[in-house]
């Protein structure tokens, strides 16, 4: 008797330790919601958290990533649900057991005991989706396959969690079910409607190594994509600022690269011709692109390594005054020399001028120029794996600060010299890494340029011109002949 009374306490103990180890958080998430929007060279996922306060005086709150995850995050955003406004974000690196990625969010306002808000974490996935299978022939239909883990990792104990994955077609070839989670559901674990499979809602989750190891698991959807699967190996960009011209020249060199399924066979020509005349093209087969340019556009070109391209058609929008939010774009139409097949690569150059007006700003009171450069064109559903962008000053210019949308790789300042140049001109250079359609950001860049700087190119030109009129006037005086008459 004395032995069961002296373990009664020791059983009560570990039977609260958890409750204890909980009460302990600063935070525990009510719930969970998680959408997986699929896409080819992208996929955008949306994660709500609805947040609950344990702890009085919090101000800042903890998202985790698993590794595998933020490997493949390109881009991510918190906000208040309901807000446009981004919250601040700092990334801490790994938790103390190495589960996974932490992020930290300052929230807006302090949240004392029991106070709940809403968290929404926007993030874009690239090169998370494969073909499958990886061939396919010029009438086969592109598959995808994309993998998730099944339960949305946090350093919070979880109420109640789910996963919803969406498919821009209902054609859903097959899905994981998952295995062992009984006692985390109440009714289904998985189902599908339509094209949304629903993965939960699974209760009472804490999120440790031990958990992990026993109960986490991938889930993989294999669906139809009827769109090409899009890659930007490379993309350099120079953009060329010209005072006297007043012209700002934006030349982009790509190198393309259909990442669907490869060719099973040899391409047929008729086969493509004849689904060309019925407009039922393959799904994995990149016909044509669509660009939306800047207003004003003028003196756009396309060409390929074989020279120039005809089969293109650029749709002109008037200037718009700085500062005031364009409407409206200028379309230029795309259509490669040759259909761009899974597997195939095609490299060529865009470019075009804009009115400098449109871009730049003059401060009379410090003599400083302010301009906006895009960090690249938006080709629909691509991903751009490495990108430059350099930007190429006038000559003469000087105290150059440069501000990036987003954190770039690096940044360096070189020298271009070009014709009618005597030092040559300051140019900007910055290198990016998976680049998504949430990074088309302006790249702004100040800078001076003395009185003294505009007359070099004049003043060039002159002594140019000088020298030849000097060069013919003595070489009318040279006699070469060896015997005179």
């Amino acid at each position: 008797m004395i032995r069961r009374w002296r373990t009664l306490p020791l059983l009560l103990v570990g039977a609260l330790a958890p409750t204890f180890s909980l009460a302990s958080l600063p935070f525990e998430n009510t719930a969970i919601v998680r959408s997986i929007e699929l896409g080819g060279s992208l996929v955008h996922v949306s994660t709500t958290y609805a947040v609950k306060a344990l702890q009085p005086g919090q101000t800042t709150y903890q998202i985790m990533l698993s590794k595998a995850e933020r490997a493949k995050t390109s881009w991510f955003d918190v906000k208040v649900k309901g807000q446009t406004v981004p919250l601040e974000v700092a990334e801490l690196g790994e938790d103390e057991s190495s589960i996974g990625h932490l992020l930290s969010v300052s929230l807006p306002k302090e949240l004392a005991v029991n106070g709940t808000l809403n968290l929404v974490l926007e993030t874009v996935q690239t090169h998370a989706t494969h073909p499958y299978p990886e061939r396919a022939t010029q009438k086969e239909p592109q598959l995808l396959k994309y993998e998730a883990d099944l339960f949305i990792t946090s350093p919070y104990a979880t109420l109640v969690q789910r996963t919803k994955v969406r498919s821009s077609s209902p054609n859903v070839v097959s899905y994981t079910t998952p295995h062992d989670v009984d006692s985390f559901v109440k009714d289904g674990s998985v189902t599908k409607s339509g094209a949304t499979i629903t993965y939960g809602p699974y209760y009472n989750i804490q999120m440790d190594a031990v958990f992990i190891a026993k109960y986490q698991q991938p889930i993989s959807v294999h669906y139809n994509f009827d769109h090409a699967v899009l890659e930007v190996k490379t993309l350099r960009r120079t953009a060329e600022i010209s005072h006297w011209g007043s012209n700002l020249n934006i030349e982009d060199d790509i190198y393309l690269r259909n990442a669907g399924p490869t060719l099973k066979g040899h391409f047929s020509r008729l086969e493509h011709q004849s689904q060309s005349y019925f407009r039922k093209f393959s799904s994995h087969i990149l016909s044509d692109l669509t660009l939306h340019l800047p207003p004003g556009v003028t003196n756009a070109y396309y060409y390929d390594q074989n020279g120039n391209v005809s089969t293109s058609h650029l749709r002109k929008t008037p200037s718009v005054a700085k500062g005031s939010k364009a409407s409206q774009y200028s379309v230029l139409e795309l259509k490669p020399r040759y259909p761009v097949l899974g597997g195939w690569n095609y490299s060529y150059t865009i470019g075009f001028d804009t009115p400098l007006e449109d871009s730049v700003s003059y401060d009379a009171n410090n003599g400083i120029y302010n301009i906006g450069i895009p960090v690249m064109t938006l080709i629909p559903g691509a991903v751009v794996d490495d990108a430059e962008v350099k930007i190429i000053l006038p000559e003469g210019a000087t105290n150059v600060e440069f501000i990036s949308p987003f954190p770039e790789l690096s940044s360096t300042m070189s020298t271009h010299i070009t014709y009618l140049d005597t030092t040559g001109r300051p140019a900007v250079i910055l290198a990016y890494k998976d680049l998504t359609d949430k990074h088309t950001g302006m790249i702004y860049v100040s800078y001076q340029v003395p009185f003294s700087a505009h007359l070099k190119k004049p003043l060039s030109v002159s002594a140019a011109f000088f020298s030849v009129f000097a060069f013919a006037f003595m070489a009318r005086r040279v006699d070469l002949r060896l015997h005179k008459k």
